[in-house]
């Protein structure tokens, strides 16, 4: 078996398991887990890329997301969040007179979609979590075994290997399965067409954008812990662009469930404010 079979298997191995996981995180459907889990995503990735930009005092960009993902667990529309985190590290950097940009790239990527992903769950439900899946997954399978296939026009100077033919039979793939899962979920066709579109053609692009980010560090993964994928970056990359365009459609369109407390938050909110009383 030569080299190129070899990381095909692998890539095939761990995208099954990685799907096993994900249908058991879908099956339990419990809020605590899949914030866990996210947010254990959402760690390696900002490891990742810190890593890839090379910062060197990363202490603070740590902290605040540590800080961003346990408010919210609490908070509705977490990806607010961040905003505030980024208003502090700001101030904080002008107080001493020391504007590192690039220290707080992570809040912006991969912070922020990070927290759209959990968004989708937190706020609207998890069969939105899911849709979003079936899309970029669709997406990127496609966009991965089409390129390679018949793909001969390259798509962009940034990522020589992907071609115009393996973007159309992705975005293709895409719709049909967004479409598909949207009817099933009761969004409707025209606006399961429609937003199958755009979270298709972003996931493209965020995937796009990791190249980029690669690319200008002289890197060819972002790390090595999936095997035949590369890092968390690698894996993860579509669903932050896709999952921030999702959720701005979900609210302009009005689609979703409003925001309720489930009973675990409920129930671990009340115990804080018991504590606070006897602290009182």
């Amino acid at each position: 078996m030569d080299i190129k079979n070899i990381a095909h298997h692998e890539r095939l191995i761990t995208g099954l398991v990685l799907a096993a996981v994900a249908i058991f995180i879908v099956w339990l459907d419990w809020a605590f887990v899949t914030w866990t889990v996210i947010g254990a995503i959402a760690a390696a990735a900002l490891y990742e890329t810190v890593k890839i930009l090379k910062i060197e005092d990363s202490v603070m960009v740590y902290i605040y997301a540590a800080a961003a993902w346990i408010l919210a667990y609490f908070c509705p529309y977490p990806q607010i969040i961040v905003f505030g985190l980024l208003v502090l590290a700001i101030s904080s950097m002008v107080f001493k007179n020391s504007m590192d940009y690039k220290s707080i790239f992570p809040l912006l990527y991969p912070l922020a979609p990070m927290l759209f992903v959990l968004s989708l769950s937190h706020d609207f439900g998890m069969k939105y979590l899911v849709w979003l899946v079936f899309i970029v997954c669709a997406t990127d399978t496609a966009a991965f075994y089409a390129g390679k296939a018949i793909g001969s026009m390259p798509f962009s100077p940034v990522s020589p290997k992907k071609t115009w033919e393996g973007v159309y039979s992705g975005v293709t793939a895409g719709v049909i399965f967004g479409v598909i899962v949207g009817i099933i979920i009761d969004v409707g066709f025209l606006a399961s067409l429609f937003i199958s579109i755009l979270v298709s053609v972003s996931s493209i692009f965020g995937d796009l954008f990791e190249s980029y980010l690669k690319r200008g560090a002289g890197v060819k993964d972002s790390g090595n812990i999936l095997p035949g994928h590369g890092g968390i970056l690698d894996r993860a990359d579509g669903y932050l662009f896709g999952a921030v365009v999702m959720v701005v459609l979900l609210n302009l369109f009005n689609i979703g469930v409003p925001f309720e407390i489930d009973a675990d938050t409920a129930a671990t909110i009340q115990i804080i404010e018991d504590a606070l009383k006897n602290l009182k």
